[in-house]
C-alpha cells in the first residue's frame, strides 16, 4: 500500500482538517501538538505562519511513524509546494486551482486539497489531479449546497472549510463530505487564557462528533 494511499484513507477516517493560523511560530507548534493530543489525524500549518516551514518540519520528524498526516496550507503555487514537500508535508491544500501545484503534488505523491466553488469548479479541480476538493468559502454555502454539488458529481471527494462545529458536523458528513477543515474553533480555544488543554478539549469534542455523525450515517 503506498503512503499517499494511506494517508488519504487516514483523512478519511478521521474526518477532519486542522487548518492552523497564527502569527506567531511559537503559537502555532503548540496548537498543532494539542490538536494532535486531542486525536486529529491531520494538520495543516499555512504558509502565512511565520516559520512555517521549520513548525512542518519540525512536526514531520517527530511524527515520522505516520500517525498524523502533516500538512501545509495555503500553498499558491509549484515552488512553495516543493518547498513544503521538502521540509516533509505530505499534504498540500490551496484555496485555488493551480495545475503547477497539483503537478508538482502528484511528482512526489503528496495529497492535494483544491478550492473550488462551482460545479465547473470542481470539475475543472478534478481533471487537473487534484485528489480532494476544499468547498471555500463553505460557510456561505452550507450542507446543502454539497448535496446539490455531489448529485451530478458524485465522485468528487468534498471536504468544506468554515462553517463546521460539533453540534452541526452531521449535517456535512450526511450531505457526503468526506472530512470537513476546521480552524478557530479548535485553533483558538487557548486564546482567552493561554491554556492549550481547551484547544485539546476541542480537538477531542470534534473528532468525537465526527464520529458519532458517521455512526448514524450508516
Amino acid at each position: 500500500m503506498s503512503k499517499k494511499f494511506e494517508n488519504l484513507c487516514k483523512i478519511m477516517h478521521g474526518g477532519i482538517v486542522v487548518i492552523i493560523r497564527s502569527d506567531n511560530t511559537e503559537e502555532a507548534h503548540k496548537v498543532a501538538e494539542a490538536c494532535i493530543k486531542g486525536g486529529v489525524g491531520a494538520v495543516e500549518v499555512t504558509m502565512s505562519v511565520p516559520g512555517a516551514l521549520s513548525i512542518i518540519e519540525s512536526l514531520a520528524r517527530t511524527y515520522q511513524n505516520g500517525e498524523v498526516v502533516i500538512g501545509a496550507g495555503t500553498v499558491l503555487d509549484a515552488e512553495t509546494a516543493r518547498a513544503a514537500i521538502l521540509a516533509g508535508a505530505e499534504l498540500l491544500v490551496s484555496p485555488h486551482l493551480n495545475a503547477e501545484m497539483i503537478k508538482m503534488s502528484n511528482r512526489y505523491q503528496a495529497i492535494s486539497v483544491v478550492g473550488a466553488m462551482t460545479p465547473k469548479d470542481v470539475l475543472e479541480t478534478l481533471e487537473a489531479g487534484a485528489d480532494m476538493v476544499k468547498l471555500f468559502p463553505a460557510d456561505s454555502l452550507g450542507p446543502q449546497y454539497v448535496k446539490t454539488i455531489k448529485a451530478p458529481i458524485p465522485q468528487a471527494s468534498i471536504i468544506p472549510t468554515g462553517g463546521a462545529t460539533p453540534q452541526n458536523v452531521h449535517e456535512w458528513i450526511e450531505a457526503g463530505c468526506d472530512a470537513v477543515g476546521v480552524g478557530s474553533y479548535i485553533t483558538k480555544a487557548h486564546k482567552k487564557d493561554g491554556d492549550y488543554n481547551k484547544v485539546t478539549l476541542a480537538a477531542r469534542e470534534f473528532v468525537e462528533a465526527i464520529a458519532k455523525a458517521r455512526q448514524f450515517r450508516r
